[in-house]
């Protein structure tokens, strides 16, 4: 690469961290640093994937889900059921902290009708817990919490 070549890609790469305020190679921040440190909460909260229901249901769909380094490629599958189609406007996703931080907003980008789908998910080395919550077309919801050990 010569100097005039690199001193354009340099300037593109300031150019685009002074529009979006993060630089090009930054990854889809799902937990920060701060959040994973908050302490966690003093139960769980229920599951609703417990007995037989026609309701949609959320699988994770990731190969090795033992050993997770960040970044990571997140995916969940969303499923619906007699002939219903998932209500997109109804997903949720919160961290299970004390408090609770809603992660609606930085995975909701990344929702289709299949699923999630996050190829640069960055979460801290730790357990994270991640309740997601889904409704289908004909009302019914389901919610799910995932578990997810991220190593350092």
């Amino acid at each position: 690469m010569t100097l005039r070549a690199a001193l354009a890609a340099a300037a593109m790469a300031s150019c685009l961290v002074a529009m979006t305020g993060q630089p090009s190679f930054a990854k889809t921040v799902i937990v920060t640093e701060e959040e994973a440190k908050l302490p966690p909460p003093k139960e769980m909260p229920p599951p609703s994937d417990r007995g037989i229901t026609r309701g949609p249901k959320i699988e994770l769909d990731m190969e090795d889900k033992a050993a997770l380094r960040a970044p990571m490629h997140l995916k969940l599958k969303f499923r619906a059921f007699g002939g219903s189609a998932i209500d997109l406007d109804a997903f949720r996703a919160t961290y299970i902290k004390n408090p609770t931080v809603d992660l609606t907003p930085r995975i909701r980008p990344f929702a289709q009708q299949s699923g999630i789908d996050i190829p640069d998910a960055q979460l801290p080395p730790g357990e994270h817990f991640i309740q997601f919550g889904i409704k289908d077309s004909e009302g019914r919801a389901f919610s799910k919490i995932i578990k997810l050990k991220v190593m350092p």
